[in-house]
Protein backbone atom coordinates (compact mmCIF):
# COMPACT_ATOMS: atom_id res chain seq x y z
CA UNK A 1 0.00 0.00 0.00
CA UNK A 2 1.36 3.52 -1.37
CA UNK A 3 1.82 6.00 1.70
CA UNK A 4 0.76 9.82 0.20
CA UNK A 5 2.96 12.60 0.91
CA UNK A 6 1.27 13.84 3.78
CA UNK A 7 0.71 10.61 5.51
CA UNK A 8 4.94 10.35 5.35
CA UNK A 9 4.76 13.90 6.50
CA UNK A 10 2.31 12.84 9.21
CA UNK A 11 3.99 9.59 11.00
CA UNK A 12 7.31 11.85 11.08
CA UNK A 13 5.86 14.70 13.22
CA UNK A 14 4.28 12.05 15.16
CA UNK A 15 8.17 10.18 15.64
CA UNK A 16 9.15 13.51 16.65
CA UNK A 17 6.82 15.06 18.94
CA UNK A 18 5.24 12.31 20.76
CA UNK A 19 8.65 11.74 22.75
CA UNK A 20 8.53 15.58 23.16
CA UNK A 21 5.32 15.46 24.68
CA UNK A 22 5.66 12.52 26.77
CA UNK A 23 9.31 14.15 28.12
CA UNK A 24 7.39 17.62 29.32
CA UNK A 25 4.64 15.45 31.21
CA UNK A 26 6.94 13.69 32.70
CA UNK A 27 9.29 17.01 33.92
CA UNK A 28 6.18 17.97 34.88
CA UNK A 29 5.20 15.77 36.98
CA UNK A 30 8.57 15.69 38.63
CA UNK A 31 8.58 19.08 39.41
CA UNK A 32 4.65 19.03 40.67
CA UNK A 33 6.00 16.09 43.05
CA UNK A 34 9.45 17.39 44.36
CA UNK A 35 10.12 16.99 48.13
CA UNK A 36 9.84 19.98 50.29
CA UNK A 37 12.39 21.26 52.10
CA UNK A 38 11.96 21.76 56.50
CA UNK A 39 12.17 24.99 57.53
CA UNK A 40 13.86 25.92 60.69
CA UNK A 41 17.42 24.25 62.60
CA UNK A 42 18.45 20.61 62.07
CA UNK A 43 20.63 18.55 64.16
CA UNK A 44 22.76 15.68 62.70
CA UNK A 45 23.86 12.63 65.50
CA UNK A 46 26.58 10.59 65.13
CA UNK A 47 25.12 8.43 63.53
CA UNK A 48 24.16 10.36 60.01
CA UNK A 49 20.38 10.93 60.53
CA UNK A 50 18.90 14.50 60.71
CA UNK A 51 16.74 16.24 63.19
CA UNK A 52 14.23 18.60 61.77
CA UNK A 53 12.78 21.71 63.93
CA UNK A 54 8.96 20.37 64.90
CA UNK A 55 6.44 23.41 66.53
CA UNK A 56 6.45 22.53 70.38
CA UNK A 57 3.19 21.00 71.57
CA UNK A 58 0.89 24.40 72.93
CA UNK A 59 -2.79 24.55 74.56
CA UNK A 60 -4.73 27.19 73.07
CA UNK A 61 -8.98 27.25 73.21
CA UNK A 62 -10.65 27.84 70.08
CA UNK A 63 -14.07 29.95 69.28
CA UNK A 64 -16.11 27.18 70.85
CA UNK A 65 -14.37 26.77 74.02
CA UNK A 66 -12.76 23.49 73.27
CA UNK A 67 -9.10 23.12 74.21
CA UNK A 68 -6.60 23.10 71.06
CA UNK A 69 -2.93 21.31 71.21
CA UNK A 70 -0.46 19.53 69.35
CA UNK A 71 -3.02 16.36 69.60
CA UNK A 72 -6.10 18.25 67.83
CA UNK A 73 -3.96 18.12 65.01
CA UNK A 74 -2.23 14.56 65.61
CA UNK A 75 -2.17 12.71 61.71
CA UNK A 76 -2.94 16.08 59.91
CA UNK A 77 -1.54 18.45 57.58
CA UNK A 78 -2.11 21.79 58.93
CA UNK A 79 -1.84 25.66 57.63
CA UNK A 80 -1.11 28.28 60.64
CA UNK A 81 -1.41 32.39 60.85
CA UNK A 82 -1.14 35.07 63.47
CA UNK A 83 -3.83 37.41 63.32
CA UNK A 84 -6.36 40.05 65.58
CA UNK A 85 -9.91 40.53 65.11
CA UNK A 86 -9.58 44.23 65.25
CA UNK A 87 -6.85 44.06 62.24
CA UNK A 88 -7.49 47.52 60.18
CA UNK A 89 -4.75 45.80 57.78
CA UNK A 90 -3.74 42.74 56.26
CA UNK A 91 -5.77 40.20 58.36
CA UNK A 92 -8.66 40.48 56.60
CA UNK A 93 -7.53 39.86 53.48
CA UNK A 94 -5.10 37.15 54.64
CA UNK A 95 -8.23 35.23 56.49
CA UNK A 96 -9.73 35.35 52.76
CA UNK A 97 -6.86 34.07 51.43
CA UNK A 98 -6.40 31.27 53.68
CA UNK A 99 -10.43 30.82 53.11
CA UNK A 100 -9.54 29.82 49.41
CA UNK A 101 -6.83 27.23 50.32
CA UNK A 102 -10.04 25.76 52.82
CA UNK A 103 -12.07 25.84 50.00
CA UNK A 104 -9.96 23.88 47.45
CA UNK A 105 -9.67 20.94 50.38
CA UNK A 106 -12.81 21.10 51.72
CA UNK A 107 -13.65 17.36 51.35
CA UNK A 108 -10.03 16.36 52.42
CA UNK A 109 -10.13 15.65 56.25
CA UNK A 110 -6.24 15.27 56.31
CA UNK A 111 -6.31 19.28 55.79
CA UNK A 112 -6.77 21.91 59.09
CA UNK A 113 -6.45 25.24 59.46
CA UNK A 114 -5.46 27.18 62.36
CA UNK A 115 -5.63 30.86 63.32
CA UNK A 116 -3.39 32.68 66.31
CA UNK A 117 -4.21 35.96 67.74
CA UNK A 118 -2.13 38.34 68.90
CA UNK A 119 -4.81 40.46 70.72
CA UNK A 120 -5.98 37.91 73.37
CA UNK A 121 -6.88 40.46 75.66
CA UNK A 122 -9.81 41.81 72.90
CA UNK A 123 -10.28 38.45 71.04
CA UNK A 124 -13.20 36.86 73.26
CA UNK A 125 -14.43 33.73 71.85
CA UNK A 126 -17.21 35.63 70.83
CA UNK A 127 -14.80 37.82 68.82
CA UNK A 128 -12.79 35.29 67.33
CA UNK A 129 -16.18 33.34 65.89
CA UNK A 130 -17.84 36.11 64.78
CA UNK A 131 -14.63 37.07 62.65
CA UNK A 132 -14.53 33.39 61.49
CA UNK A 133 -17.92 33.41 60.65
CA UNK A 134 -17.84 36.99 58.55
CA UNK A 135 -14.89 35.52 56.38
CA UNK A 136 -16.44 31.90 55.84
CA UNK A 137 -14.51 29.44 57.78
CA UNK A 138 -15.52 26.11 58.07
CA UNK A 139 -14.97 25.42 61.97
CA UNK A 140 -14.88 22.11 61.82
CA UNK A 141 -11.78 22.65 60.06
CA UNK A 142 -10.45 25.85 60.77
CA UNK A 143 -9.68 26.74 64.93
CA UNK A 144 -9.40 30.26 65.77
CA UNK A 145 -7.75 30.36 68.86
CA UNK A 146 -6.58 32.31 71.72
CA UNK A 147 -4.85 32.10 75.37
CA UNK A 148 -2.00 33.99 77.29
CA UNK A 149 -0.71 36.78 75.29
CA UNK A 150 3.01 35.54 76.25
CA UNK A 151 2.78 31.72 75.43
CA UNK A 152 1.28 32.58 72.27
CA UNK A 153 4.47 34.86 71.29
CA UNK A 154 6.70 32.98 72.35
CA UNK A 155 4.73 29.98 70.51
CA UNK A 156 5.04 32.15 66.88
CA UNK A 157 8.54 33.08 67.62
CA UNK A 158 10.56 29.93 68.52
CA UNK A 159 7.81 27.85 67.02
CA UNK A 160 6.85 28.86 64.27
CA UNK A 161 9.99 31.38 63.96
CA UNK A 162 7.40 34.19 62.59
CA UNK A 163 7.22 38.05 64.78
CA UNK A 164 4.54 38.58 66.99
CA UNK A 165 4.70 41.63 69.65
CA UNK A 166 2.79 44.62 70.72
CA UNK A 167 4.04 47.38 68.68
CA UNK A 168 2.53 51.09 69.14
CA UNK A 169 4.32 52.04 65.94
CA UNK A 170 2.26 48.89 63.76
CA UNK A 171 -1.12 49.39 62.20
CA UNK A 172 -3.59 48.29 64.81
CA UNK A 173 -0.70 48.23 67.48
CA UNK A 174 0.43 44.90 67.01
CA UNK A 175 3.16 43.19 64.87
CA UNK A 176 2.83 40.09 63.52
CA UNK A 177 3.69 38.29 60.14
CA UNK A 178 1.34 37.89 56.88
CA UNK A 179 2.94 34.87 55.92
CA UNK A 180 1.05 31.19 55.85
CA UNK A 181 3.38 27.97 57.47
CA UNK A 182 2.27 24.89 56.21
CA UNK A 183 2.92 21.82 58.55
CA UNK A 184 3.61 18.64 58.23
CA UNK A 185 2.12 15.98 59.80
CA UNK A 186 5.29 15.03 62.34
CA UNK A 187 4.78 18.88 62.93
CA UNK A 188 7.86 20.07 60.67
CA UNK A 189 7.11 23.34 58.97
CA UNK A 190 7.89 22.61 55.25
CA UNK A 191 6.56 25.65 53.70
CA UNK A 192 6.33 29.87 53.91
CA UNK A 193 3.99 31.66 52.14
CA UNK A 194 3.29 35.28 51.46
CA UNK A 195 -0.81 35.27 52.13
CA UNK A 196 -0.85 38.97 50.44
CA UNK A 197 0.80 37.36 46.64
CA UNK A 198 -1.54 35.25 44.78
CA UNK A 199 1.47 33.07 43.54
CA UNK A 200 2.04 31.95 47.10
CA UNK A 201 -1.40 31.22 47.79
CA UNK A 202 -1.11 29.28 44.62
CA UNK A 203 2.41 27.74 45.26
CA UNK A 204 0.58 26.23 49.10
CA UNK A 205 -2.17 24.67 47.56
CA UNK A 206 0.50 22.97 44.88
CA UNK A 207 2.45 22.15 48.01
CA UNK A 208 -0.73 20.49 49.73
CA UNK A 209 -1.11 18.56 47.28
CA UNK A 210 2.82 17.72 47.19
CA UNK A 211 2.62 16.46 50.74
CA UNK A 212 -0.46 14.52 50.34
CA UNK A 213 1.12 13.07 47.40
CA UNK A 214 4.43 11.62 50.01
CA UNK A 215 2.43 10.78 52.70
CA UNK A 216 -0.15 8.15 50.06
CA UNK A 217 3.37 7.40 48.83
CA UNK A 218 4.27 5.94 52.02
CA UNK A 219 1.19 3.86 52.74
Amino acid sequence: MKISTLGKIAIVLSILIFPMVFFLILSKGKNNYKHLDFFGPKEVNVSGDTAYFTVPDFRLINQNGDTISQKSLEGKIYVANFFFASCPGVCPKMTDEVKQVQDEFKKNNDVLFISHTVDPEHDSLPALKAFAEKHGADLTKWFFVTGNRDSIYNLAIKGYLVPAAEDARAEGGFLHSQDLLLVDKEKRIRGIYDSMEPEEIKRLKDEIKVLLYEYKKKK
